[in-house]
């Protein structure tokens, strides 16, 4: 059963009623970011339950060092985690000198929390009767600033209601934190100085090992009944934590309230010696603002990321509060301005998967930031990889790779490896080719080739290198083979010949050989540096073109498909349906021999090769290998439901589309994994608006222009998107009876739909009937 207390609200995520089981559950749900921190919804006022604390910096991490049973040849020596912060959060409140804390309070009433996805903030609201039967009324509303987005403010306000009240607010910061996911309880942070100002506070401390310098700082003003308030506050002062206690005395139904202004200032930044300098200047830019419009500039901010982000659908609820939860979650966690940073697949809502970066980058994420930012926001993207071909190349030689083979890790913050399970380090290589293909992918959204001669081709060269040494030639086959790998479907490990890897192995080589022609007659200048660069040779070209040339590939003649791997079909093949409910899923109730052992399949992994390279198949391979693979497929992966739900809307499979787009889109807000308390599942939430874009909307790049094949779910009344195509923005309105399409920035642009051409012009629309 999956969770279901989420009320269904177009432009809200609302929980109503306190409930101490779902507490870690909705500090995921609620999580906030502004793409520089984020933080889990946790209490401002102590909380004496069960919890998941949690605040990140982007690109601050520490090599947790690897901890393995038995040690192999080959393995990273850390895993690099992304780390809990210094905590700005914290408002002790004590009510006659009673600590307001819902874990222990009598009684809890009218309790609402709702992150408002529409201006970007978050607040909450109850009715408590404390231990000493003080009845309290709370309200708290808090965001962290897109446009200063090194801070975030809070508004808390207390009312008693049975009675006048002596009330203390002690907001604090605190850098005696831990991470919840550590391999040897390594002191992760060393503080350096704790001082005070009047008002502020500021606490400077470094991470251990990767020496990240950094300043939390916060500034609080008080109010009583709407009036400001000056009181001298006390002060508490430790070594690793700073608060100030501001008292006064409330009256029956009076409020009284704090406004707290604090953040992050680091010196990925600024000079690590003028940290508290620039912590000083940002704190007092926003306290001179003030919360309120500071908050006005927040909903102006979100205001315009949801003009270009938006996927409106009309008379389905649910459908539409899941794509907004999914767009809104992808805006926290990364908005393109620093080129250094990448997308983690939990984002900043836990600590699961290091917060670091994987193939999802490529595979999922590119498509939604090509299509809703500047385009600069996905080469960025590239870059990033380009940035760590050096490091690719060290991975590679670590495994014993030669000539420049380049092999990108499944796991990285700075391009080294940190992922620690030898059936994903060594034989995930799959990752790959997903860099390879963003690259192709990226020059045929925006028309953009520069970033292929100036960078990426390199990458391309690294790659196909690595693609060539990797394979072996057959002799049973008289064919190339790739052995001992682990698919997309990670529940077979050390498998020979899976299909995707070989198919996307032949296509990298290939790509990067028809690169390396291009560049050479158009770019004779870049084709110079990188010639003398990575040392091509003619010899070197032929064997690739031996490998791309002759790769094998496992195919049924019984089935007429390709086969996941070699040996698929000696499995026992009891499809999904007929698996008793009681095993599900599989990966917390089945030990690992019997799921190695089993056919299901975790995520499209076949498939996944008929979701790139759709153009190499026909309709009919693809319904043959759907109706193969989908039957065996547990979706118990979060990049899962996506691509099946594109393939479904691809092949007139409107209910299944459906039912897969609402399990992705619904993931996390719905718990479907039983898993959200780790925190949400970032990446695939990429996914969740290809399977609109791509899928319902069929949007595809065909003969160098935008193509669509709308369809709609019998459950909507219509949906809309826009995109930006090259420095145009095109804006598709679907309902069952029309199409619209209008061209909202741009000169011309020259569309077919359903394989019908249509041009158009400057905010001009054309409609087409269904």
């Amino acid at each position: 059963m999956n969770q279901d207390y989420i009320k269904p609200d177009n432009w809200s995520i609302i929980e109503e009623g306190f409930d101490v089981d779902r507490v870690k559950s909705s500090e995921s749900l609620f999580s906030i970011g502004n793409g520089a921190m984020g933080q889990r919804a946790n209490f401002e006022e102590h909380y004496s339950g069960p919890t998941f604390q949690g605040s990140y910096i982007a690109g601050i991490y520490y090599p947790d060092k690897t901890r393995v049973g038995w040690w192999k040849n080959g393995y990273p020596e850390y895993f690099a985690k992304v780390l809990n912060a210094p905590s700005w959060i914290g408002i002790n409140v004590f009510v006659n000198a009673n600590t307001l804390d819902l874990f222990t309070c009598k009684n809890i009433t009218d309790f609402k929390r709702e992150l408002n996805m529409k201006e970007g903030w978050l607040s909450r609201s109850f009715k408590a009767t404390m231990p000493n039967d003080v009845e309290v009324l709370v309200e708290t509303k808090r965001f962290l600033s897109v446009d200063l987005d090194e801070v975030g403010a809070i508004e808390f306000h207390i009312t008693p209601l049975n009675g006048g009240a002596e009330i203390t607010f002690e907001p604090y910061l605190d850098s005696s934190i831990t991470n919840e996911d550590t391999n040897w309880d390594d002191k992760f942070w060393e503080t350096t100085a704790v001082t005070q100002n009047g008002n502020q506070a500021f606490i400077e401390a470094h991470t251990m090992k990767t020496q990240f310098h950094t300043c939390t700082f916060m500034e609080s003003k008080c109010a009583l009944a709407g009036e400001p308030l000056d009181i001298e506050p006390k002060v508490t002062h430790l070594e690793t934590r700073i608060g100030f206690e501001y008292t006064t005395k409330v009256k029956a139904n009076e409020t009284f309230s704090i406004n707290k202004f604090g953040g992050y200032v680091v010196d990925r930044n600024h000079d690590k010696k003028q940290l508290l300098n620039a912590a000083k200047a940002v704190l007092s830019q926003a306290v001179e603002l003030g919360f309120d419009a500071l908050l006005n500039k927040q909903k102006e901010a979100w205001a315009k990321i949801w003009d270009m982000a938006d996927i409106t659908i009309s008379g389905d609820v649910k459908a539409q509060q899941g794509i907004r939860f999914n767009i809104m979650q992808l805006n926290h966690t990364y908005l393109g301005k620093d080129a250094t940073l990448n997308i983690g697949p939990k984002g900043f809502t836990g600590e699961k998967y290091g917060g670091s970066t994987y193939w999802d980058t490529e595979a999922y994420c590119i498509p939604f930031y090509m299509a809703t930012k500047d385009q600069k926001v996905a080469r960025n993207l590239l870059e990033y990889r380009y940035n760590h071909l050096d490091r690719a190349i060290e991975n590679a030689e670590k495994l014993g790779f030669t000539n420049g083979a380049a092999l990108y890790p499944m796991v990285t913050m700075n391009g080294e490896e940190c992922h620690n399970e030898w059936e994903i380090t060594f034989e995930e290589i799959h990752r790959n080719g997903a860099i390879s293909y963003a690259i192709f992918n990226y020059y045929r959204y925006t028309n953009d080739y520069s970033y292929i001669p100036e960078k990426g081709l390199e990458v391309l060269i690294g790659i196909a290198r690595f693609w060539q040494q990797r394979a072996t030639l057959s002799a049973a086959h008289d064919k190339y083979v790739i052995l001992g790998v682990t698919g997309p479907n990670e529940y077979e490990n050390n498998v020979n010949n899976n299909f995707y890897t070989n198919y996307i192995a032949k296509w990298c080589i290939d790509y990067a050989l028809e690169n390396i022609e291009k560049v050479a007659k158009e770019y004779p200048s870049d084709n110079k540096r990188i010639e003398a660069k990575v040392k091509l040779t003619e010899a070197e070209l032929e064997q690739w073109k031996a490998v791309a040339g002759n790769m094998y590939f496992p195919y049924s003649e019984k089935y007429q498909v390709y086969l996941q791997q070699d040996g698929f079909l000696d499995k026992e093949l009891i499809t999904v349906a007929d698996l008793d409910k009681a095993s599900r899923p599989i990966n917390q109730k089945w030990s690992w021999d019997r799921i190695l052992r089993s056919p299901y399949i975790k995520q499209a992994d076949t498939l996944q090769g008929f979701y790139f390279f759709e153009d190499d198949f026909t309709t009919e391979e693809l319904e043959r290998h759907f109706d193969f693979y989908e039957p065996f497929t547990v979706h118990e992966s979060s990049l899962s439901p996506c691509v099946h739900s594109i393939q479904a809307a691809k092949l007139d499979r409107m209910d299944q589309a459906y039912e897969f787009y609402l399990r992705t889109s619904r993931l996390d807000l719905d718990d479907y994994n039983k898993e959200v308390e780790e925190g949400l599942h970032i990446t695939s939430m990429a996914g969740t608006w290809m399977s609109i874009v791509e899928g319902f909307g069929g949007m595809r790049v065909k003969d160098n222009s935008l193509s669509f094949d709308p369809k709609i779910p019998e459950q909507w009344d219509g949906y809309s998107f826009k995109v930006n195509f090259r420095n145009q923005i095109l804006k598709v309105d679907v309902t069952k009876e029309e199409t619209t399409f209008t061209l909202e920035r741009g000169s011309a642009l020259t569309i077919t739909c359903k394989d019908k051409p249509l041009t158009l012009k400057a905010t001009e629309s054309q409609v087409l009937n269904s």
